[in-house]
């Protein structure tokens, strides 16, 4: 009797829990806030790291369901994200699969820092902080979909820009925000965005296939201008956007800073003054 007591007595506390589990789940779907928590990317190095050592040492979750259920639920232990990815793919696995496919979309295909470090000067650097959905005014009230990368030599045309990824060119040409950009489909389906260029590195067309770390061109202050050519406008920095595609087909802008950081120790040696 005591035996059946305590069985029953843990069985309630198990669908307690079971049904806050599913509450949970049915409200982070219910609201754009978990699409927000997605695209803005609210994640440390260190976590990201640990994330990346957990999706190696099992094939139960690969590090992006880690990440994903991370950004979702604001958990970080490895128990309860485990126990919310069985919940999720129980009661909503459409839904999951498309916030997964967004950070894989952007994640996957990641290889180096799109900024090399020049092996002449070591000054030649590049700062930037996480202004994504920062204001800005120019062309209209609008929120800053990116990060920029700024020179701590302030002239066009001396850092070169390599492609974070694989991919191929979509975008390529003058854009009265963007000024000179070249716009990269990775082979997950990232659209990695490189705006304020001086030059590009040879003859683009859409199509070409681009190699993870090939030049593709040079930093600049191009833009901001509806006439093709316009410099001068702002300091010399690269604009870098990262999009994903909605299953609607709408484009929607992902916050790149994390991508960045994690790239921190990937970027390529250059020869440049």
């Amino acid at each position: 009797m005591l035996l059946s007591i305590a069985g029953l007595v843990l069985l309630i506390l198990w669908m307690q829990e079971h049904c806050r589990d599913l509450a949970k789940i049915n409200r982070l779907f219910a609201t754009e806030e978990t699409i927000e928590k997605v695209r803005a990317q609210k994640v440390s190095p260190d976590l990201l790291a640990q994330f990346r050592q957990w999706g190696q040492e099992e094939d139960l979750l690969s590090w992006e369901d880690y990440l994903c259920l991370y950004l979702m639920s604001g958990a970080e232990e490895k128990h309860t994200l485990q126990r919310y990815r069985k919940q999720f793919r129980d009661s909503r696995p459409e839904e999951y699969q498309t916030l997964k496919g967004y950070l894989t979309a952007v994640w996957e295909d990641l290889v180096y820092f799109p900024v090399p470090r020049s092996i002449v000067h070591d000054q030649m650097d590049v700062s930037y902080v996480d202004s994504w959905m920062y204001e800005r005014t120019f062309g209209g009230k609008r929120g800053h979909e990116g990060t920029d990368l700024m020179a701590s030599v302030n002239e066009r045309g001396r850092y070169p820009i390599v492609s974070m990824t694989d991919g191929v060119v979509e975008q390529i040409g003058w854009l009265t925000k963007g000024g000179y950009r070249l716009g990269i489909r990775s082979p997950h389906g990232g659209y990695f965005y490189y705006a304020h260029l001086y030059d590009y590195a040879r003859d683009f067309q859409p199509g070409d296939t681009v190699r993870a770390g090939e030049w593709i061109g040079f930093m600049g202050d191009s833009g901001y201008s509806e006439i093709e050519g316009t410099v001068g406008n702002f300091d010399v920095h690269l604009h870098l956007g990262i999009y994903v595609n909605r299953p609607d087909g709408s484009e929607m802008s992902i916050n790149p800073f994390a991508a960045l950081q994690s790239l921190e120790e990937r970027k390529l040696k250059y020869v440049f003054y």
